[in-house]
């Protein structure tokens, strides 16, 4: 299909593709600033989305054989000059984010109106589309000191779109300036790192940061370097114990962004992470095998435990989602510390399923909240005879979440417990075990209550949301059907994804 789609696109289209995903995004954002109608900027908002969503098919397409795409901004020819670079790794993320960002634009206006004010609509989806463009740079560049710059417009958008939840409720202001904080602080961590990566090395493109490594791994700037590298991603991906500031931010900021935010922003940082590890730092170096068996591992898989068990003392539904959001990046990073093809192709097969799973379950609460008013556990008693069609979406995507078969996410867990088992990591598949029961507990409590228990007297009558809303929720819904049972194309992705980092064998 991609390649018949890319047939019909213009050359100039083709060549330029990677470039146009940041930048269109980019110079849409201006147009919406001054176009006070907040109708006309999210029309906007679609068009760009449509045009960035061609262009991650094309690199998807033009990266599918193993080519790596390097694009030279201004003619300047890389180490020298800034690139943008695809190739197996990120072309599946910046599928990722382009395909989200276009059902997050789609289902965004019923609840831009219910939640935002009218004369912030305009400068909202300003903010989005910088963050889109953000997030796309962040999973682009080629560059780790531009990886910073674009890290910095999408939290500074994110900082935004936080704040502007404190229409339906005040805590959003202390949520996005925790946030804020926290995001700072990693930035800074990441900088930081760069600083002594380029003192090292005297360059800061990545692909030439790694040639130039291996001869310095002794130098104590070196490991400086990478420990502040990682703290600083791992903040950015809300990684355990560096995730505070992720709860209060899902259960806070407004229902778009809780949707958008989820199945994108921690997923572009652990990318990040994956190409600091395996592609900038090699995995051989000793320092980064010790962080590989004494921090991520641990760490992980404690996340997943932990975070499992923090969620089922949750008593609002998005905050139960949030936690359980950190329990899941635990997962990826306990699959990604194998070091393995299985266990990188492995994790980014889970963020891939995450990012749909919990699209669709942010979708749904939205939907609730958008009729009930509400977002507590308590909102939820039998939503599901008001709302089938929005309830059962979120019963499909609750299934893929915990793991059941012809799911999602179900495949990705056998992945995960394949990669562990075939290291010889049989306590990680443990966890994963362990952490699947605990979601069984958080998630069915949500279900029995939208679907086994009457509505409280009083309470505002559940209806079906606007077809805006409910036709992406069941994209997604079907997505995580689909991929139960032919999961062929994710994992060709993930496959080759492994398979640029340098550990084939994942397919």
């Amino acid at each position: 299909m991609i390649a018949e789609l890319m047939t019909l696109l213009p050359d100039w289209f083709l060549r330029h593709a990677v470039v146009l995903l940041v930048v269109a995004p980019m110079l849409a954002a201006p147009f919406c600033v001054a176009l006070t109608n907040g109708r006309l900027t999210w029309l906007i908002t679609l068009v760009t989305t449509v045009i960035s969503l061609l262009c991650a098919l094309v690199l998807v397409g033009q990266t599918a054989d193993g080519q790596v795409i390097s694009y030279a901004l201004g003619g300047w020819a890389p180490p020298l000059g800034i690139e943008f670079r695809v190739d197996g790794l990120n072309a599946p993320i910046l599928l990722l984010i382009a395909g989200m960002g276009l059902l997050a634009a789609i289902f965004s206006w019923p609840t831009v109106v219910a939640e935002v004010r009218e004369e912030k609509r305009h400068l909202f989806f300003t903010a989005f589309l910088m963050c889109f463009s953000g997030l796309a740079g962040v999973a682009v560049t080629g560059d780790a000191f531009n990886l910073f710059v674009f890290l910095e417009i999408s939290s500074l958008s994110t900082y935004v779109l936080v704040a502007l939840g404190a229409r339906q409720d005040r805590r959003a202001l202390p949520a996005a300036f925790n946030y804020l904080i926290m995001g700072t602080l990693g930035a800074t961590f990441y900088v930081i790192g760069v600083g002594f990566l380029y003192a090292a090395t005297g360059t800061l493109n990545m692909f030439d940061i790694a040639q130039r490594l291996p001869e310095l791994q002794d130098s104590r700037v070196v490991q400086a370097g990478f420990a502040f590298v990682i703290i600083g991603l791992a903040v950015k991906a809300a990684m355990f114990p560096l995730h505070q500031w992720l709860p209060s931010s899902y259960a806070y900021a407004p229902s778009v962004v809780t949707v958008f935010l989820s199945a994108t922003a921690t997923k572009v940082a652990f990318y990040a992470l994956v190409r600091m590890l395996f592609l900038v730092f090699n995995p051989e170096l000793e320092f980064n095998r010790a962080a590989f068996v004494a921090l991520l591992a641990p760490l992980g898989a404690i996340a997943a435990l932990a975070c499992s068990f923090q969620a089922l003392f949750q008593t609002d539904v998005r905050r139960t989602l949030a936690y359980s959001s950190v329990a899941q990046v635990g997962y990826m990073i306990l699959a990604l510390s194998i070091g393995t093809g299985e266990g990188v192709s492995a994790s980014l097969f889970h963020l891939i399923n995450h990012a749909l799973l919990k699209g669709a379950l942010f979708m749904a609460v939205a939907a609730v909240a958008l009729r009930i008013g509400g977002t507590k556990l308590s909102d939820f008693d039998g939503v599901a005879r008001g709302a089938p069609w929005t309830m059962v979406a979120f019963a499909i995507a609750a299934l893929s979440l915990i793991g059941v078969p012809l799911t999602a996410g179900f495949l990705s867990k056998v992945a995960i417990f394949q990669a562990a088992l075939g290291a010889g990591w049989w306590w990680a598949a443990m966890v994963i075990a362990a952490a699947s029961v605990l979601a069984v507990l958080y998630m069915g409590r949500i279900l029995e209550r939208a679907f086994f228990r009457a509505p409280p007297a009083g309470q505002t009558t559940m209806r079906e949301a606007p077809l805006l809303m409910i036709v992406p929720l069941w994209v997604l819904a079907l997505a995580n059907l689909y991929i139960g049972v032919d999961a062929s194309f994710v994992t060709g992705l993930t496959a080759a994804a492994a398979d640029a980092v340098g550990l084939g064998g994942a397919r």
